[in-house]
């Protein structure tokens, strides 16, 4: 994995982490940094630890699948992408209760994770062989964008939420896409 596509494609894994600290700076607007932290770490470490995983799963299947498993990644991507545009039409208010506790929190990381999940299963069939490096940029990118978010909700709003889930989808499409177009060209 190249570390220009590395950075886009943490860029957008961490659109949904991001759309819910807008969510979380907006709930409690009087939110600490300690607290800021421990939402934004657990959204990262989740999105860290997810492409491992899903990595890991993809190696174990990797052989029964080989002739199409650009085609697999592809469609997860496309499926993820278009599924972040879907939802960043939907007006959907919804409150955020307890932000603080720990449930609340690793809830909102591994469903905002699960993405992550499957890129990790998508590159593993598109033969990377080292997801750590990405993983730790993954989780970094991530942390930096959760706080960023949950400072945009304390200052100006929840606006931007929808755009930047649509921003998500497009760049998970388009990292499909280059997979696909590596794998057939090169083969």
């Amino acid at each position: 994995m190249d570390i220009l596509t590395v950075l886009i494609l943490a860029i957008g894994l961490s659109m949904d982490s991001f759309a819910v600290s807008i969510g979380c700076g907006l709930t409690e607007q009087k939110i600490s940094f300690r607290h800021a932290a421990k939402i934004s770490f657990s959204l990262a470490f989740f999105q860290g630890i997810f492409p491992i995983a899903g990595w890991y799963m993809g190696t174990e299947i990797k052989g029964y699948v080989e002739g199409v498993d650009h085609w697999i990644a592809f469609i997860l991507l496309l499926f993820l992408g278009g599924k972040m545009i879907i939802e960043s039409f939907k007006h959907d208010e919804e409150k955020i209760s307890d932000i603080y506790s720990w449930r609340h929190i690793i809830t909102l990381s591994i469903a905002t994770s699960i993405d992550a999940l499957v890129v990790g299963f998508s590159y593993a069939l598109a033969s990377t062989r080292n997801i750590f490096g990405g993983a730790v940029i993954i989780g970094a990118v991530t942390f930096f964008f959760a706080m960023l978010g949950i400072r945009i909700g304390k200052d100006v709003g929840c606006s931007f939420g929808p755009k930047v889930e649509l921003l998500g989808g497009i760049i998970l499409i388009g990292i499909g896409l280059k997979i696909l177009v590596q794998h057939t060209l090169l083969v």
